[in-house]
């Protein structure tokens, strides 16, 4: 017979072998059950410290809601809102700056609005110091609270162009901006030679509170640093042998001439052409140079301008861009298609398609198909 799980009788007889073994349960009961108490009694007291200081009773304060300013708030607090900042940023940035009491009751407030805090744009914001979490979250959705402005600036803008932009888009008038430009402080590249043209890159800006017309300036000519180096311009110029002040005058041209998916193509005629020895003949460069704008066609009168930005009068590239050219057009300028083509001309006036060719006889076909599509809409 098995005696597995028997005990002897000694065993089971044995004074207290069951007692002990329920003495030291009850023991480690006991000693968890103290920690409980010893928690929550502590917990309390925390509470009491704290809600003392809000007026609420230690009950109270350890089921209270997260710590929140009530009312309007007072004074005045410019807070900036950052691009690609999440709500939780943005209720940190407002705890930091005095705003709020605590990140947890701007979620809150910010939960309540389903999802509208969301679309706060990057930006100034006139706060005020301790606010509700729920005044704060209205303030930042109402339009009045943003005391900054946009500046943008299209591709292809000319300077000319760009200080009109800004001097209607800012309060620091044109004198401020023409003043700024032809200031050395304003950081050139040794390539542009003095000249902005082609420097100041095409974007968005935020004009903050204390932005001048020579900072906002000068974060375009930065920008265009960065897109210039991302781009590769220097290695580019190196590999196609040209200065980097040649590229950029290309990519100017590229940004006037071209449709965005022809851009490489049209980069590609530009150097087909200068290795060919031809004269460039874009109308762009004419319409630079006789202070044409938005018009497709020149006129016999402006071909003959003695401005060396003619292109159809002389051979090469012009003295320097003809207008601010963006991403797209330098990369193209650096990255021309492959190809034997001489001649290009749009042929959808909707589109903006162009027709390639190596052939004059064939351009001159597609020229004059463009004409007829302009004629059929009114005129281009």
């Amino acid at each position: 017979m098995s005696n597995l799980g028997l005990m002897p009788d000694e065993e089971r007889r044995r004074p207290g072998h069951r007692s002990k073994k329920r003495r030291k349960s009850k023991e480690r009961r006991g000693g968890f059950s103290c920690l409980v108490v010893l928690a929550v009694a502590a917990g309390l007291l925390v509470a009491a410290y704290f809600g003392a200081t809000r007026g609420l009773s230690a009950v109270e304060s350890l089921f209270a809601g997260p710590e929140d300013y009530s009312g309007q708030g007072t004074g005045s607090v410019v807070v900036e809102i950052s691009t690609g900042d999440s709500v939780a940023a943005m209720g940190r940035t407002l705890k930091d700056d005095g705003v709020v009491a605590s990140v947890d009751a701007f979620l809150a407030a910010a939960d309540a609005t389903g999802g509208e805090v969301t679309q706060v744009q990057p930006g100034f914001y006139d706060m005020r110091e301790q606010m509700s979490a729920e005044a704060a979250v209205q303030r930042l959705l109402d339009p009045a609270a943003r005391v900054d402005a946009q500046v943008t600036v299209p591709e292809g803008a000319r300077t000319d162009q760009v200080v009109d932009i800004v001097a209607e888009q800012t309060d620091f008038g044109r004198k401020k901006v023409e003043a700024a430009l032809a200031d050395p402080k304003l950081g050139l590249p040794g390539a542009a030679n003095g000249d902005p043209q082609g420097y100041l890159y095409p974007a968005t800006y935020t004009v903050a509170p204390d932005t001048t017309a020579m900072s906002l300036l000068q974060q375009m000519v930065s920008a265009g640093g960065e897109v210039r180096q991302e781009v590769g311009v220097g290695q580019g110029a190196q590999a196609l042998g040209y200065t980097q002040a040649e590229i950029v005058t290309v990519a100017s041209i590229v940004q006037a001439e071209a449709g965005t998916a022809d851009m490489r193509k049209v980069a590609r005629v530009i150097y087909n052409r200068l290795d060919q020895g031809m004269a460039l003949q874009m109308d762009s460069t004419v319409h630079f140079a006789v202070g044409k704008n938005g018009s497709v066609w020149t006129s016999e009168t402006d071909r003959d301008s003695d401005s060396p930005y003619n292109t159809y009068k002389f051979a090469g590239l012009p003295p320097g861009p003809i207008d601010n050219p963006g991403e797209k057009a330098l990369n193209a300028a650096v990255n021309p298609a492959d190809g034997d083509w001489l001649y290009f001309t749009v042929i959808d006036p909707e589109t903006g398609e162009s027709a390639f060719t190596s052939s004059y006889d064939e351009h001159l076909a597609n020229v004059e198909e463009f004409k007829a599509k302009c004629a059929e809409q009114g005129g281009c």
